[in-house]
């Protein structure tokens, strides 16, 4: 009679073991979906995030060269920097490439 005993509460236990598995597997393939789609949602905030960040600067350089803003300084501090940027692309675009293969005479 115990062994009959022991035998229906391993069942018991192995059922309810059996459940728990199905049910933490449905819900842990729910809570990966749910992830995902914060992720992807987290990948689109933070682009437009930079989106903003860009426009943001450009109506900042644009008010500070109108002559509007207090800002006038460093919009002309930006632009500055940006013309000695484009200054060292050409100078760079002039220089012969050092590993192009030299076709002298």
């Amino acid at each position: 009679m115990a062994e009959k005993n022991v035998i229906v509460n391993l069942e018991a236990r192995m059922r309810a073991l059996i459940d728990d598995h199905r049910r933490l597997t449905g819900l842990c393939g729910e809570l990966t979906a749910q992830r995902d789609e914060l992720r992807a949602e987290n990948r689109a905030l933070q682009e437009r995030i930079r989106e903003l960040d860009a426009e943001l600067q450009r109506m900042q350089l644009t008010e500070g060269l109108a002559g509007t803003s207090r800002d006038r300084e460093k919009a002309r501090a930006r632009v500055n920097r940006l013309m000695r940027e484009v200054d060292k692309c050409i100078a760079l675009l002039g220089r012969p490439d050092p590993a192009a293969p030299e076709t002298g005479a």
